[in-house]
């Protein structure tokens, strides 16, 4: 039966030489991956790790990021990705949730990996350093010990191989379960939008991020292809990599590209050989993608929407009706997916009305872990009720108009406003909090909270931001900050629609 681990073998057996991962300029086959994989799936055993074992592994987008996760899929183990930018507290949270046997942690991600021991309930999984880091086992030297044989742990096509933590409405992320099965169906959906096996592919976007991470990553090794990987995205350092390692497949967020058109000399670049472009996670205004269409009038782009608990599967635009319909999120299904857009008896509504966007396939999650009262209601009728609204128009375009979740996109990362509500509400001089998302020229949306103080106090943004850092990302933290009542309804749930239009108002007639 095939697995991940499986593909990425099978590949080196098929074409042992060709690159298959270049980071930092370190050059490996596919021959040499596999078996530095299999040091690492044995060094896993030989810290206990067993079939079924969670294993979170904690990095920015690196070699040994990759090689632990491919390690962790040979030994039959769940990988659960965390955010490198993760507070000691958010660590803490997810650790314990997942129930990981074993951090792996590499990167700038130290310094939240020690702050864990001082937490009054400090995790009990084991911390190794993927990268040296004083003070903890070296886990690269332990597999750099080890045999490069296969470990034969016998895993099988249904065995459950990944969490992926997206945050949920009431504030607390949920782990979405998937299996080998479902993400490597995934694959033969991105086969189906034209990528090979004898593509390049430049990975920027962060690899503990669903779309980064399935959709390009995990497929690609998969097909056989060649991945080029950053460390962290810089507009002229990934124009650099497009050019000099002959980049054919890209996926960006929009603020990626918006910022990548922005570099003085990149007219002068030699991108010829790119020919398939991808963005998602966040709207893109609709001049951003006209100038994109016309800057690469090579490369086809692609518009790609859906949720983490998808595969992440969901709908797209091909690169035609993108060039045609740039204010549009989409208009076919991914393959071996269907969708629908049902009001909230779930019956199917007309063109020109909205609804919610339902998903149904092979690559929807199994469930979240651990949550089964959340995947009920997620999951119903074997459809994945996504909590975006949409409109679809007469030419069967589909138009994301609202979130039912609250969810706030900012450069391409998704934030939910009761998460830095519940952050803002602790500090002693505020009395009512609300957060909510307006439109921002290059991140999507921008972060703003609205804060009620304490009789007699005042508050800042600086002061906010200070207080609420320990408790969420950085990413998370509010932008701006407005000073004034709270509009709620009778029953208490704040007006967030009377906000944002109210803010807005406000915003225009000062411009």
């Amino acid at each position: 039966m095939a697995t991940l681990g499986g593909q990425l073998t099978l590949n080196a057996r098929r074409h042992p030489d060709r690159p298959a991962l270049i980071f930092e300029g370190v050059e490996r086959s596919y021959g040499q991956l596999d078996r530095e994989i299999n040091q690492y799936a044995n060094a896993l055993l030989s810290l206990g790790v067993q079939k079924g074992d969670r294993v979170a592994v904690l990095s920015p987008n690196s070699d040994r990021f990759l090689l632990a996760l491919y390690g962790a899929f040979k030994v039959g183990a769940i990988v659960s990705p965390f955010n490198p930018r993760s507070t000691a507290r958010e660590l803490a949270y997810l650790l314990e949730d997942s129930g990981a046997s074993v951090l792996l942690f590499g990167g700038d991600t130290v310094a939240a990996v020690r702050d864990l021991a001082k937490l009054e309930q400090a995790p009990a999984a084991p911390a190794l350093s993927l990268d040296g880091a004083d003070g903890f086992d070296d886990f690269v030297q332990l597999a750099s010990s080890m045999p490069d044989s296969d470990p034969q742990v016998e895993v099988r096509e249904d065995d459950d191989c990944m969490i992926i933590y997206t945050s949920g409405t009431t504030g607390k992320p949920k782990g979405a379960l998937f299996d080998h099965h479902r993400l490597l169906w995934v694959g033969h959906a991105v086969s189906s939008l034209g990528v090979n096996s004898f593509d390049r592919n430049l990975h920027v976007a962060p690899m503990y991020h669903c779309a980064e991470l399935v959709l390009f990553v995990l497929s690609g090794f998969s097909m056989g292809t060649t991945h080029v990987v950053l460390p962290a995205f810089e507009p002229a350092a990934v124009l650099d990599a497009l050019e000099r390692y002959r980049i054919t497949v890209f996926l960006g967020v929009p603020t990626m590209y918006q910022m990548m058109l922005t570099v003085p000399d990149l007219e002068r670049r030699d991108l010829s050989h790119w020919r398939l472009g991808f963005f998602g996670a966040a709207p893109m205004p609709p001049t951003a993608v006209a100038k994109l269409v016309t800057t690469f009038p090579d490369v086809g782009f692609f518009q790609l929407c859906g949720p983490t608990e998808g595969g992440p599967t969901g709908i797209y635009s091909t690169p035609d009706e993108v060039a045609v319909r740039p204010d549009a999120t989409g208009r076919w299904p991914i393959t071996n997916a269907e969708f629908r857009l049902v009001d909230p008896d779930g019956n199917d509504v007309p063109t020109g009305m909205t609804g919610e966007i339902i998903l149904r396939g092979e690559t929807i999650m199994k469930g979240y872990w651990n949550k089964p009262e959340a995947t009920a209601e997620t999951i119903r009728d074997g459809w994945l009720h996504t909590g975006d609204l949409a409109v679809r128009d007469a030419d069967g375009f589909i138009t994301i108009v609202d979130r039912l979740k609250d969810m706030i996109i900012t450069g391409g990362r998704n934030v939910y406003s009761i998460e830095v509500e519940n952050a803002l509400a602790g500090h002693p001089d505020v009395q009512d909090v609300a957060v909510v998302g307006l439109d921002h020229a290059t991140f999507g949306e921008t972060i703003v909270a609205i804060v009620t103080p304490v009789p007699g106090r005042e508050v800042t943004l600086e002061e906010l931001r200070t207080y609420a850092a320990e408790y969420v990302a950085d990413y998370k933290l509010p932008r701006d900050l407005i000073v004034r009542d709270i509009p709620r309804n009778p029953s208490g749930k704040i007006l967030k629609h009377v906000l944002r239009s109210e803010i807005r108002d406000d915003s225009a007639q000062r411009t």
